[in-house]
């Protein structure tokens, strides 16, 4: 079960270190102007930062770290002093290194891995943004109020570029992953706990992982993270969510109508059901308990659909790909929902947590919400 949710905000992502068989890894170089320094080499864990090895480094700078190869991507770090260069491994590459201490951190360049170019660049773009944003604090021709909406703008700016040109391109590479977790000053700049919109690209690098490395517990990390915030932000807009209720939406039979469309493309009413008993249910499939919860939908389906039971499912999962590949073999309604948990649908419904279900009757009556059974299956009966 996916419980622990861990973030450390170092400007750089967050891994376990696993095993790979006896295979190596290798990073490999110098770093000139750093004569009798102590250089570390260093896991940046979801537990914290290990070592894993440190040498002194001679008048050329030369050293040469390897270690046990990783099943998924991992990060690590060298470190003299607080000059830190970023190192994602996959597999058994070599990474090669050459760098200017003082100036190790933004001076110094790599090859033998187009991720660890890539993160090079973010961490550039991100030092550069740091510097810009204390400019601007430090401006004293300028109002608060000015400071607030400049830094707004330059924020929405970065995560913009950054998401255009980085994440959503390549959401299963390290530096998708690497390019959530950077910060300015103490906070993340993509907010997986209260912003709509970061939510969704947590969520997008998430669904990626399980892909192209299932298991990883970064990836778990991840959907953890996506989904606590997918609650926060339905939970923040709900209360900012009108809650009266347009007339032309309530239909007479006493429902209000969802009108989406299902997974093969077709628009589906709720209202269309009258004359079935349907369980309106709210879904979100990258959940941990998603597929226990669609095998007891499928019992209840195949016992009770003869009969008239017809299952209605909201998914509002934000990767619609995902969404279509989990209902493919679903044999009842499956719509999507693409506003998300940002949905009206949801303070509609006085929906405070997902998955939520109701049950509706043979006269398009809403009739019970989850918490108002013991025993679904019951309810069900007493209405066929």
């Amino acid at each position: 079960m996916r419980k622990t949710i861990k973030i450390w905000m170092i400007g750089a992502a967050a891994v376990l270190l696993t095993s790979c068989g006896g295979h190596k890894f290798q990073v490999t170089g110098s770093i000139t102007g750093a004569q009798d320094s102590l250089l570390y080499f260093e896991n940046v864990g979801l537990n914290g930062i290990e070592e894993i090895g440190h040498t002194t480094l001679d008048a050329d700078g030369h050293f040469d770290f390897s270690a046990e190869a990783p099943d998924a991507p991992e990060f690590y770090r060298l470190r003299i002093s607080n000059q830190i260069i970023n190192v994602a491994i996959d597999s058994t590459e070599t990474v090669t290194i050459t760098a200017q201490y003082p100036q190790m951190a933004t001076q110094y360049e790599v090859s033998g891995s187009e991720n660890n170019q890539k993160i090079k660049e973010l961490a550039l773009k991100q030092i550069a943004f740091q510097a810009q944003a204390i400019a601007l604090e430090q401006n004293g021709n300028m109002s608060p109020d000015e400071v607030r909406d400049s830094l707004g703008r330059m924020l929405r700016a970065y995560k913009e570029d950054v998401k255009s040109n980085y994440i959503f391109p390549a959401p299963y590479a390290s530096y998708s992953y690497f390019a959530l977790f950077q910060t300015l000053g103490p906070w993340l700049i993509f907010d997986p706990k209260s912003n709509a919109d970061d939510v969704k690209v947590f969520a997008a690098v998430a669904t990626s992982w399980d892909t192209f490395h299932p298991g990883a517990l970064r990836g778990e990390n991840l959907h953890n993270i996506a989904i606590e915030g997918m609650k926060n932000v339905r939970i923040i807009e709900a209360r900012n969510q009108p809650r009266q209720i347009e007339q032309s939406k309530v239909v007479e039979a006493g429902v209000i109508d969802i009108v989406l469309n299902d997974n093969h493309g077709k628009t589906r009413r709720l209202t269309d059901l009258k004359g079935k008993v349907v369980l309106l249910d709210f879904h979100i499939f990258a959940m941990d308990e998603s597929p226990a919860r669609i095998l007891m939908m499928r019992e209840l389906y195949n016992k009770y659909h003869s009969e008239g039971l017809e299952i209605y499912q909201v998914s509002l999962d934000p990767d619609e790909h995902f969404w279509k590949q989990q209902t493919a073999a679903l044999p009842w309604i499956s719509v999507r929902d693409g506003d998300g948990i940002r949905s009206p649908r949801l303070a509609i419904y006085n929906i405070q947590a997902v998955p939520d279900y109701f049950i509706i009757d043979r006269g398009n009556n809403l009739v019970k919400r989850a918490e108002q059974m013991t025993d679904l299956e019951s309810e069900i009966k007493k209405l066929l």
